[in-house]
């Protein structure tokens, strides 16, 4: 794998004994963690990353029939309750973890991804679906995004360690991680 010149390798991801959650994220570099309600997009950088989806101290599922999501590709974003209860992970504390790639045409990154994530989440029709489960959540306005900005030829290594890792420690992908991410 070639580098770009200048940009420096990212420390490993946690090692410690301790499952993927939001202490472990602080400790390999994410930062942010602002819930969605009071989130300041223009305080996100724009370079390209993993970003992730953190439930708040205190908060509990309460699934909500519907989905605030747009929809995509005249695909109804709403699972059945019971398929939502099916995902969910009771003890840990990450919902979500995603990427943002630099884009074919380089203008692309966390701050545009976020935005489409939370827009998606307003109603707003999306590119994807990914992470689409997280607006099924009542109060999802109160659900924490952070970010860790990453080269571009790191995102794909980096996401498929982190749903590896969560894995690992939980028997499942985060809540909203449909798919695993793989090299």
């Amino acid at each position: 794998m070639t580098r770009s010149p200048g940009l420096r390798t990212p420390p490993p991801l946690s090692r410690s004994p301790n499952p993927l959650n939001k202490k472990s994220l602080q400790t390999d570099g994410f930062t942010g963690f602002r819930s969605v309600n009071t989130l300041d997009i223009n305080r996100i950088p724009q370079r390209q990353g993993l970003f992730a989806v953190v439930r708040p101290q205190g908060f509990e599922p309460r699934f909500l029939r519907t989905s605030t999501a747009g929809v995509f590709k005249k695909k109804n974003p709403s699972l059945p309750k019971d398929k939502l209860a099916a995902e969910w992970v009771p003890e840990a504390d990450i919902l979500f973890i995603g990427k943002a790639s630099p884009g074919s045409t380089g203008n692309r990154g966390l701050r545009r991804q976020i935005s489409e994530f939370v827009d998606f989440g307003n109603g707003l029709p999306p590119g994807h679906w990914d992470g689409r489960l997280i607006w099924q959540l009542a109060d999802s306005e109160d659900l924490l995004l952070a970010w860790k900005e990453l080269p571009a030829e790191q995102l794909n290594p980096a996401l498929a360690a982190y749903h590896a890792q969560f894995l690992q420690a939980y028997g499942k992908l985060p809540f909203a991680n449909l798919v695993q991410a793989r090299l």
